[in-house]
């Protein structure tokens, strides 16, 4: 049986805040939206504590970090030609310092980029090529620990290919301005459908899809059957933005590599609202949008690397993200939460503790009452994983009481 909900909803994606967003994003020709740049780059700052390494900010491990020699210093990420930058993500370890004074740096030509005065998340500006771009922390009510420094190429806002799979009205060219990169804070309120496409079968997506904010549908039972097939496939590197999901939707979303999910609403989660398949150790990104109307998992991680969500709303649902405890390969998984707002939710993180999974959980506000960080030990296919309790600011549990309002 599903879940009855109330018809409260939520927004979707608010008016970026140039410069006073915690990730940024870099752009570089012939880079997709998904991948981050700092991967492969170079990596120097201006000290760093004992027992840490630069090179911790770009090595795809939210485990691992960077922390100055004291409260304040630099960290940088580099390559070797020019790369044009315009957004990116400081991902913090738990445990550090609270940073209070931050600016982004053009490390090239001295001009600052963006700054703020409260621990960042998501950050953008201007498109800028450079060769180095550097964090700056200027003050921090202790010494500060920086997982990842990430780095993303920005994404075009029209399809860069027409889907497959059947759709029997073509999508719009979409909204005149993509959603920004920074999607505000979740309100409570449903954006509004431009119309309705039917389809008879999954929609396979590369490069860029740009749904203009009308509802899909009809795949599946809305129930929470194993066997349904996705409404919308990705492709490695690919997103999918501005889209509706309507009643039944199937399996949601399924993402085969990293990729980008911008803006998207599911009005009936189903059985899952998406699950992430990447096995190439890389971050994928849920960018505002909601979900409502679900039993079980709203985000199902079933690959290797990183799930980030930030700017989100969930209204009635068993969990926000489940690292998955019993496929067929067994992965060390990591998700960040950052800026969400659930209701009437049962747990807003599961992972598995026994095969290394983290979960950072930052800005989250709750309606009700739920289970911030779920533990459980991962098993073999075809068992089923155990609960191991709640964790609070510990190896895998990376979230502070103050991090978390009830409401």
């Amino acid at each position: 049986m599903k879940r009855k909900v109330a018809t409260r909803w939520l927004a979707g994606g608010a008016t970026a805040v140039a410069g006073a967003v915690v990730a940024l994003a870099l752009q570089v020709p012939n880079a997709s939206a998904a991948t981050n740049l700092s991967l492969g780059a170079g990596a120097d700052g201006s000290s760093k504590a004992s027992g840490t390494s630069y090179g911790n900010v770009i090595d795809g491990n939210a485990s691992t970090y960077w922390s100055p020699s004291g409260s304040t210093g630099t960290v940088s990420v580099k390559w070797g030609s020019a790369t044009t930058v315009s957004s990116a993500v400081i991902a913090q370890a738990s445990g550090g310092g609270s940073i209070s004074g931050w600016q982004l740096k053009n490390h090239d030509t001295g001009s600052v980029l963006a700054s703020g005065s409260s621990a960042p998340s998501t950050i953008t500006f201007s498109s800028t090529s450079l060769k180095k771009l550097s964090f700056v922390i200027t003050s921090a009510s202790g010494t500060p620990r920086i997982a990842e420094f990430e780095t993303y190429s920005s994404g075009g806002s029209t399809p860069t290919t027409s889907p497959t799979g059947g759709p029997t009205s073509s999508p719009t060219s979409g909204p005149t301005t993509s959603p920004p990169s920074n999607p505000g804070t979740p309100t409570g309120a449903w954006p509004s459908s431009a119309g309705s496409v039917s389809i008879s079968g999954t929609v396979n997506v590369s490069g860029t899809f740009d749904g203009g904010m009308k509802t899909y549908c009809c795949i599946g039972d809305g129930g929470q059957g194993e066997s349904q097939d996705p409404m919308f496939k990705i492709a490695n590197g690919g997103t999918l933005q501005n889209v509706i999901l309507g009643s039944p939707a199937g399996d949601g979303v399924h993402c085969e590599g990293t990729c980008t999910l911008r803006n998207v609403w599911w009005n009936d989660i189903g059985e899952d609202a998406a699950t992430f398949k990447q096995t190439n150790g890389g971050t994928s990104y849920v960018i505002g949008g909601g979900a409502r109307n679900g039993s079980d998992k709203t985000f199902q991680h079933n690959g290797n690397g990183t799930v980030s969500i930030s700017g989100f709303y969930l209204k009635g649902s068993g969990k926000l993200y489940r690292g998955c405890g019993n496929c067929s390969t067994s992965h060390t998984r990591h998700v960040r939460i950052d800026n969400v707002l659930v209701d009437d939710i049962d747990m807003l993180a599961g992972i598995n503790s026994n095969w290394n999974d983290t979960a950072t959980i930052t800005r989250v506000v709750v309606i009700g009452s739920a289970t911030i960080c779920g533990k459980y030990k991962g098993v073999p296919k075809g068992s089923e994983p155990s609960y191991l309790g709640e964790g609070w600011n510990d190896a895998n549990c990376k979230v502070n009481r103050s991090d978390v309002t009830f409401r």
